[in-house]
């Protein structure tokens, strides 16, 4: 059903795996990719997190086009060699998350437990036991300390999560386009979009995987749902305007006029093809549940724990034109920093692409990617 991962290995730890929710999967794997060459001390490692409907396929093996290394990656345009995250300099680790479907344990893997897919048994998730993983994962790499973790919208939760909770693996964090915690709104959209998967016939409670018939139909809306929340009013005018498709006349029938329209189909058609209904519905689910205001584990005030708080750096970027994670929920991020007593700097850049923003600018955000990144490793 998913598109296979170019390049990607996998980690299995059969070590139980004690979730936030109380249950435990008695074994996970982690689908995963790594770009450049880790340094003698494994002090140039830089863990980067995908966000919601991302991989670990962040950026091609190889910046030659001719030199049929697989598809570009998500962030191909800021990690590479000579890229602001110089994979000549770093050894970039990219893991798919625990819940999702690009070779990464999930809804749609085996259950040990019965030798079935795990369907609706796969347990509720939420953005610590996705990075708990990945914390085991750079154990078998034997990287102990990273020199930042890098992560936008859903990735930046990530970021935030291992950065408090683990401060003592990492001497920079810089989330993008992100929040300290999942707003009412945002909770909304999600909502509406599982609500979507859920009412498709096709869904069947989550089993649907071995008959070849998907709930494609809700898992489409539920993707447009989402993509408009990705854009912004002042990109879909320049982008699309009031333009009727192939210069049609209106008023022909209740289909799909504009080009907007048409837009939003082929992204939703699209992400059938690449994604799991299930998985939606779980990672959505868990970027909900983010709170850091109110998680105690952030706020566990012991000596040698706020000793690596005080020692790290942080770079928040939002973006001027995302409303989905619009720049005053970074900026709440920034106070939680300072009480926290962590270093931080702050920057918002203007941009018309919306929360896609933080995948699409690369000039401003690129030099201030770079810039952190070379201060925390002559700093080291």
């Amino acid at each position: 059903m998913m598109l296979p991962v170019n390049d990607a290995r996998t980690f299995k730890s059969s070590i139980p795996l004690e979730l936030d929710c109380g249950k435990n999967i008695p074994r996970f794997k982690l689908s995963y990719e790594t770009f450049g060459e880790l340094d003698a001390e494994a002090s140039n490692a830089i863990l980067i997190f995908h966000a919601l409907s991302g991989n670990s396929h962040v950026t091609r093996k190889s910046q030659n086009i001719d030199a049929g290394r697989g598809e570009a990656g998500w962030w191909e345009f800021m990690v590479g060699p000579g890229r602001p995250i110089d994979t000549g300099q770093y050894f970039i680790i990219c893991a798919n998350v625990l819940g999702s479907c690009y070779g990464s344990t999930g809804p749609s893997s085996l259950n040990p437990r019965t030798g079935k897919r795990y369907c609706l048994d796969f347990p509720i998730i939420t953005i610590h036991d996705m990075v708990r993983c990945q914390a085991r994962l750079l154990d078998s790499l034997d990287i102990d300390t990273p020199l930042a973790v890098i992560g936008g919208s859903m990735g930046g939760m990530q970021a935030i999560d291992w950065a408090l909770s683990y401060p003592w693996r990492t001497r920079g964090i810089i989330p993008i386009s992100t929040t300290p915690q999942s707003s009412p709104q945002s909770i909304a959209f999600n909502e509406v979009g599982r609500r979507a998967i859920l009412a498709d016939p096709r869904w069947r409670n989550g089993h649907y995987y071995d008959d070849g018939a998907p709930p494609d139909d809700g898992l489409a809306i539920a993707r447009m749902i989402g993509h408009i929340t990705y854009l912004s009013d002042q990109s879909m005018r320049q982008k699309f305007g009031r333009r009727v498709q192939n210069g049609n006349s209106l008023f022909q029938h209740l289909c799909s006029e504009f080009e907007v329209e048409s837009y939003l189909s082929y992204k939703g058609s699209s992400f059938t093809k690449r994604f799991d209904a299930n998985s939606y519905l779980y990672l959505t689910k868990a970027i909900d549940y983010f709170d850091v205001n109110s998680d105690s584990r952030y706020w566990n005030k012991t000596k040698m724990r706020q000793t690596f708080l005080e020692r790290m750096k942080a770079l928040v970027i939002s973006f001027t034109s995302d409303w989905l994670f619009p720049s005053y929920q970074s900026k709440q991020l920034v106070h939680v920093f300072k009480n926290l007593h962590v270093p931080v700097s702050y920057c918002e850049i203007e941009s018309s692409y919306g929360h896609d923003a933080f995948l699409l600018e690369t000039e401003h955000q690129g030099q201030l990617l770079n810039d952190f990144l070379r201060n925390l490793k002559d700093d080291h």
